[in-house]
C-alpha cells in the first residue's frame, strides 16, 4: 500500500510542475516573452539572495550541531598529531575565509548586476591583471601550506629518538599482528615461507631449514606477537614498523592523527609519542566504553570494513605489569617443560635446549 501511495505522489507532483508550467507559459504569452523575462530575472536575483542566507546559516547550524561528533572536537592524542591538528586549522581557516568571502559575492552580484535597462554590460576578453592574481596568490598559499606539510611528514617518518620503543605491525585480510622484540632493538629474523597460520602468522625462524637456506634465530624465539590489540606506553615515543602480510593495507591512526600504508615487502615506519592513557581519553570525551582504534584506510578486500584493532595506552607502570605476564609466541606455539633448569621443546621436528633465564 504504502508503495502504491509514494507512486501515486511522484504522480501528482509530476502532474502540478507541468501544469505550473504550462501556465507560466501562457502568461508570457499573454504579458509578453520580454517582460516576463525580466520579471523572472528579478525574481531569481532575490532568490539568490535568500538561497546565500539561508545557506550561510544551515552551515552555521549544521556546524554546532555536528562538530562534536567530528575528531576535531577533542585533542590529538599524540605529540605529533598537534602538528596535523595545527595544520587543519590553518587549512579550514585560510579555505573557509576564501569559501564565505566568494560565496557572498558569488550571489551577490547576481542580485546587484542582474539585467537592466539602464545599464549596459561591459565585455572583455582578457585580463592579464587578473589572470596573475587568481594564479599567483593560490599557488603561493597553497606552496606554504605544501611545504609545512612536508616538514612535518619528513618529522613523522623519520629517524625515532633512540629511546623509543618498538612495535613491528604487520596487516592481514582483514586483521592486525603486533610483534615486540624480546630483546629491545632486536627483532628476530623472518621469512614468508616459514609462514604458519596457526602457530607462527609472521613466520618468524624458529628453525633451521635447508631447502630455503634459512638459519635458526635466537632472537626470533624471544618476539611477543600479539594480533588485534597494540599496547604503548603514555609519554614515551614509539616507532612503528609497518608491512603486510598479503594485499596493500593502511595504518590508520585516527585520534592519534597519523596513518602510513602497509606495503607486502616494502616496511614503513612513522613514530609517535602518546599524551593520554586510554583511561585519561574516556575521561576526555566523557565516553566510558572509549577505546584508541587503529582502521585500514585502504580498500584490501571484502572484509575491509572489519579491519579494526584497539590500541591500549598504559602508564608505565602498568605496561611493566602487563609486560611481564606476557610469553614469547614460540612458547606458545611449542609448550615446554619448566621443572629442570634444561629442558626440551615439545616437537617432534626438532629438539632445542632451553634454559629458565
Amino acid at each position: 500500500m504504502t508503495i502504491y501511495l509514494i507512486i501515486a505522489v511522484v504522480l501528482l507532483v509530476f502532474v502540478i510542475t507541468f501544469q505550473v508550467a504550462k501556465a507560466s507559459e501562457y502568461v508570457s504569452i499573454l504579458r509578453g516573452e520580454e517582460a516576463n523575462r525580466k520579471q523572472n530575472n528579478k525574481i531569481n536575483g532575490w532568490l539568490m539572495i535568500i538561497f546565500l542566507i539561508l545557506g550561510l546559516w544551515g552551515a552555521y547550524i549544521c556546524n554546532n550541531l555536528l562538530f562534536k561528533k567530528t575528531l576535531l572536537a577533542y585533542p590529538s592524542a599524540s605529540v605529533q598529531g598537534d602538528k596535523v591538528d595545527e595544520m587543519i586549522w590553518i587549512t579550514l581557516a585560510i579555505t573557509g575565509f576564501v569559501f564565505i568571502v566568494t560565496q557572498i559575492l558569488l550571489f551577490y552580484f547576481a542580485w546587484r548586476y542582474q539585467e537592466s535597462d539602464k545599464r549596459k554590460v561591459f565585455f572583455f576578453s582578457h585580463s592579464n591583471k587578473l589572470e596573475f592574481i587568481w594564479t599567483a596568490i593560490p599557488a603561493l598559499v597553497l606552496t606554504v601550506l605544501i611545504v609545512f606539510g612536508l616538514k612535518n611528514w619528513f618529522y613523522f617518518t623519520g629517524e625515532a629518538p633512540k629511546d623509543a620503543m618498538e612495535v613491528e605491525v604487520t596487516g592481514k585480510q582483514f586483521g592486525w599482528i603486533f610483534r615486540y622484540p624480546g630483546v629491545p632493538g632486536h627483532f628476530g629474523k623472518k621469512y614468508y615461507k616459514m609462514i604458519d597460520l596457526a602457530n607462527n602468522p609472521l613466520g618468524l625462524c624458529w628453525r633451521d631449514s635447508a631447502a630455503i637456506q634459512i638459519k635458526d634465530d635466537p632472537y626470533a624465539h624471544k618476539d611477543v606477537v600479539l594480533e588485534q590489540t597494540m599496547y604503548l606506553i603514555k609519554n614515551k615515543p614509539v616507532k612503528l614498523i609497518i608491512g603486510s602480510r598479503d594485499v596493500l593495507h593502511d595504518v590508520g591512526l585516527s585520534q592519534f592523527r597519523l596513518k602510513m600504508d602497509a606495503v607486502p615487502g616494502i616496511p614503513t615506519t612513522m613514530w609517535l609519542t602518546p599524551k593520554y592513557t586510554t583511561e585519561e581519553m574516556k575521561k576526555i570525551t566523557n565516553n566510558p566504553d572509549f577505546e584508541y582504534e587503529i582502521s585500514c584506510d585502504q580498500m584490501c578486500g571484502n572484509g575491509h570494513y572489519s579491519m579494526k584493532g584497539i590500541i591500549k595506552v598504559l602508564t608505565q607502570e602498568e605496561y611493566d605489569a602487563w609486560w611481564a605476564k606476557q610469553k614469547p609466541a614460540y612458547l606458545l606455539a611449542f609448550p615446554i617443560d619448566t621443572s629442570n633448569t634444561k629442558v626440551t621443546m615439545i616437537d617432534n621436528k626438532q629438539q632445542h635446549l632451553f634454559t629458565k633465564n
